[in-house]
C-alpha cells in the first residue's frame, strides 16, 4: 500500500467509520477499521457486527490494489490532531509488511496492522431499495421517539430496545416503548418501493443519526438486506441490523375513548413538573395530577419521607369534563414535553388506571411535532 490523498477527505472518512468501531467487543479484530484500496478509490469500513460504516474517497495509488487493517480508535485519535497540511500519505513497510507509515506534514507515525484476513465480510449494498427519505424528518423522527426503548443491556426483550419502522402507503412510522410509555412519530416520506416493518437497536440509529449529519445530504436511501437494512447517503453506506423478535402490538396500547382533554402551556407544565419532581418518591418517581371540574387548573403534587412535599395548580385552557386524580412517573411526562416544541400541548386522560395520551395541540402545532403521539401508563399508588 502506497498513497497520497487529501488530509481533510481521509480525516472525514475515519471519523465516519469510527461510529461503528467494535471497541468493547471480545473480538479484537473488530476494533479495526479496514482501509482497501482499489484503483484510484480508498475505501474505510468499520464493524461491530451490530452496524457498518463504509465510505470511499479519491487517493493518488502509487502501488497496486492492497487491504490493511488499523487500530481505528488509534487512528482516529491520529487524524483528529494531524498538523496544518493539504496531503496525507500511507505506505506499509516494505520490510515486513505488518507496519503503516502514516505521513502528514513534519508528523510521522509507524502503525501496527491487525491481520486482515481476521476481518469480518461485510455485505454489500444490495439491489433492493425499499424507500427515500428526507434526512431531517428522519433525525427528528428519532429524536421524539428513541428515548422511549431501553438500553441494550437493561432487559433479556430485545423489542423493547428497538424503533421499529414501518413503511406503509407514504408515510414511514416510528415507534418506541418500554413497556410503560410508548412514543410514535408519523413522518411523509419521499418515495416508497416496498412496504415493510423492521426492527433496529435505538443505540444503532442513533449512530446513524450522527453520520447521516456529518454527511450532510438531504435525503437517505433505504436498502433492505437478508436481517439488515442499509442506509446511503452522498456515497456513505450504514448498514445497520434488525432485531428478530416481534415488535409489541401498538396500535392495540394507544387510547382510543379519552374523554378528558387537558390542555397546556407547554412550558408552564414542563417547568412545574421538574420542580414538583424534586419530592417525588425514588422508586416510583410518581407525580399526581388532579382535576377539578369547578377550576381551569390542574393541582400537581408529589410526596416522598425522606425528601418532603410539594404542591403547584397550573392553569388549563379551559376547565376539564371530569374529575381525575391519575399518577405519571414524572420523568416520563418531562421527557416527551422536552421534545416538543409547540406552544400548547394536549394530554388525554379516561381514567385514573388507563393510560394516558398527549400530542401537541391548539391553532399553531410546530412542524417538527406533526405526527408526534405519546402515551405513559399510570402509576399506582398504594396506601
Amino acid at each position: 500500500m502506497d498513497f497520497v490523498c487529501a488530509k481533510k477527505d481521509l480525516v472525514f472518512g475515519v471519523r465516519l467509520a469510527s461510529h461503528a468501531l467494535g471497541t468493547r467487543s471480545s473480538m479484537p479484530i473488530l476494533a479495526g477499521l479496514k482501509l482497501d484500496v482499489v484503483g484510484g478509490l480508498l475505501r474505510l469500513q468499520a464493524t461491530d457486527l451490530e452496524r457498518a460504516v463504509r465510505c470511499e474517497i479519491s487517493v493518488e495509488n502509487k502501488e497496486g490494489d492492497e487491504s490493511v487493517v488499523l487500530n481505528g480508535s488509534v487512528f482516529n485519535q491520529i487524524a483528529s490532531h494531524l498538523p496544518a497540511d493539504e496531503k496525507i500519505s500511507l505506505k506499509t513497510d516494505p520490510t515486513d509488511g505488518t507496519t503503516v507509515k502514516v505521513r502528514c506534514g513534519e508528523a510521522a507515525f509507524d502503525l501496527p496492522t491487525l491481520p486482515v484476513e481476521d476481518y469480518p465480510e461485510i455485505a454489500s449494498l444490495p439491489d433492493a431499495r425499499i424507500a427515500t427519505v428526507k434526512v431531517d424528518r428522519f433525525h427528528r423522527g428519532l429524536e421524539q421517539t428513541a428515548f422511549s426503548a431501553l438500553k441494550a443491556g437493561e432487559t433479556t426483550r430485545l423489542n423493547l430496545t428497538g424503533v421499529n419502522l414501518v413503511l406503509k402507503g407514504d408515510q414511514l412510522r416510528m415507534v418506541a416503548t418500554n413497556g410503560y410509555r410508548l412514543a410514535v412519530k408519523t413522518i411523509e416520506i419521499e418515495e416508497i418501493q416496498e412496504e415493510g416493518e423492521y426492527l433496529i437497536e435505538a443505540g444503532v440509529l442513533a449512530d446513524l443519526d450522527r453520520v447521516l449529519t456529518q454527511v450532510g445530504e438531504a435525503t437517505v436511501e433505504i436498502y433492505r438486506g437478508d436481517g439488515q437494512l442499509f442506509f446511503q447517503a452522498a456515497g456513505v453506506t450504514f448498514m445497520a441490523r434488525t432485531i428478530g423478535e416481534e415488535f409489541p402490538d401498538f396500535e392495540r396500547v394507544i387510547p382510543k375513548d379519552n374523554q378528558v382533554s387537558l390542555e397546556f402551556d407547554r412550558r408552564a407544565i414542563l417547568e412545574a413538573l421538574q420542580r414538583i419532581g424534586i419530592t417525588a418518591a425514588e422508586d416510583s418517581g410518581a407525580i399526581t395530577l388532579h382535576t377539578s371540574t369547578e377550576e381551569s387548573a390542574v393541582r400537581i403534587h408529589s410526596s416522598s419521607k425522606d425528601k418532603g412535599e410539594a404542591e403547584e395548580r397550573v392553569r388549563l385552557k379551559k376547565a376539564p369534563s371530569a374529575e381525575i386524580a391519575i399518577s405519571f412517573r414524572g420523568e416520563y411526562i418531562i421527557d416527551a414535553l422536552k421534545r416538543l416544541d409547540s406552544a400548547i400541548v394536549a394530554l388525554w386522560l379516561s381514567g385514573e388506571a388507563k393510560a394516558g395520551l398527549i400530542e401537541p395541540a391548539g391553532d399553531a402545532i410546530a412542524e417538527g411535532d406533526q405526527g408526534f403521539l405519546y402515551v405513559c401508563m399510570p402509576v399506582r399508588l398504594t396506601s
